[in-house]
């Protein structure tokens, strides 16, 4: 049995145990990982790289800053504002989470790092309002995931550049990426993103209880906690406030006087603790490890999925199906559905390598536009929400949300079908092949 066929039978019994349910999901993570390592399918330093990764520093720290700053008043004085401006409408108070996680997630690139800012008050405001975060999670999950660098701004100002780096590399420079493409490809999804996630995503999210989300103990002892004192409430506030601007402006920043996300993360969680906004134990609780070993598990999947080549054979199959498919919106649909299933559980940044060259080469051997395509391959990997091995942020909104993987893939169906019918008909439609 070779290793492509072991790495497939392992990844497949391990999507069958999150469904099934029956084992923690943390566990079956931490059984795969050492499955993928004791047949030979990931290196075992590759695979303990995995626990140092630089998402997964993320992912914990952005969990302290974010107990940081719910340990203030300060979420509590937005959540009884936002619902005082709102007079109890949930719409309208997701119409003003879900505009300020678009507009954050055009100038920072991680949707991991935008939902970590916004959940914190989001969380309040359902408290405020007497509704469980279950309602809210996943829509705000999305809307920072499907509508990362949709627009020419800050991190989304360089995907032009990127995908004219594919072309120049693949030798097909007849076309040009122009900087606006992106954006008038994704803009539509970015609108329908929005409606779903503000009218119809709270009304199928399921109702799940706080005390199914939580420590029902741990929670009480939090809320019985007395106010901060002056100076440590003021501390809470600056630096999220610091962390928070830290992160939007990292890209434009030169590199040598600002250090990378993930330190950035780091040193606010470090801060929180250091100037006695949380306590050591407090910010230790406030990891949710089962959700980082989760993590870590997905990771050293997608790369012994990578590593197999099962993306390239899956990629392979459909240079030739692309060949001999006329019709342009069957190309699209093709090229559009296969990376957005595939980037469910190996990392987008894989199978963008992996499916853009392959694309392009399609599109050469017809002679064809390949601009609209390519930009829909890596819209497809961009937006991918359906498991946690997806992206970094998948696991946080889950944690966040008290959602198991069932309760994720019914909610991710109609939004997966809603992105890819618009993506495709509209970006075939106005970057034609032909």
């Amino acid at each position: 049995m070779n290793t492509l066929t072991i790495c497939l039978i392992i990844s497949l019994l391990t999507v069958i145990s999150y469904v099934w349910g029956k084992i923690s999901m943390a566990t079956t993570a931490m059984i795969s990982f050492a499955a993928f390592v004791i047949t030979g399918c990931v290196e075992p330093n590759d695979a303990l790289a995995n626990f140092g990764n630089s998402n997964g520093i993320m992912i914990m720290s952005m969990f302290v800053v974010a107990a940081g700053l719910q340990r203030t008043q300060f979420v509590k004085m937005v959540a009884t504002s936002v619902n005082k401006f709102s007079g109890g409408s949930l719409v309208k108070v997701m119409t003003g989470y879900v505009i300020i996680t678009i507009i954050l997630s055009q100038f920072i690139q991680s949707p991991l790092i935008v939902f970590g800012i916004m959940s914190p008050m989001m969380a309040a405001t359902c408290k405020d309002m007497n509704i469980n975060p279950s309602k809210v999670m996943f829509a705000l999950g999305i809307a920072a995931i499907a509508t990362c660098s949709a627009m020419p701004l800050g991190s989304g100002a360089t995907v032009s550049a990127e995908l004219n780096g594919y072309l120049q590399a693949n030798n097909y420079t007849d076309f040009v990426v122009a900087l606006t493409d992106p954006m008038k490809a994704r803009f539509p999804v970015l609108i329908v993103c929005a409606i779903y996630c503000i009218f119809f995503a709270t009304k199928v999210a399921p109702d799940i209880s706080v005390a199914a989300t939580a420590d029902e103990n741990g929670r009480r002892k939090q809320e019985d906690q007395k106010p901060l004192p002056p100076f440590q409430e003021k501390a809470g506030y600056i630096i999220f406030i610091l962390t928070t601007l830290g992160l939007i402006f990292q890209q434009s920043i030169p590199r040598s006087i600002v250090a990378p996300a993930w330190m950035i993360c780091m040193v606010g969680a470090i801060l929180m603790v250091v100037t006695g906004v949380l306590k050591g134990r407090e910010a230790c609780a406030s990891m949710n490890i089962p959700m980082y070993l989760l993590f870590v598990g997905s990771m050293t999947m997608g790369s012994a999925l990578s590593a197999s080549g099962a993306g390239a054979v899956v990629g392979d199959f459909l240079a030739g199906m692309a060949g001999k498919v006329g019709n342009p919106y069957i190309i699209g649909f093709i090229f559009f559905l296969v990376p957005f299933l595939l980037t469910q559980v190996m990392q987008n940044r894989a199978v963008m390598l992996i499916f853009i060259p392959i694309a392009i080469q399609a599109c050469k051997s017809m002679g064809a536009n390949p601009v609209g395509i390519i930009i829909m391959v890596q819209a497809a990997c961009l937006t991918a929400f359906m498991t946690p091995m997806a992206t970094p942020a998948v696991p946080m909104y889950m944690a966040a949300g008290g959602y198991d993987l069932k309760n994720v893939m019914k909610q991710s169906v109609i939004p997966a079908i809603l992105f890819c019918v618009v993506t495709v008909f509209w970006t075939m439609t106005v970057i034609p092949m032909y």
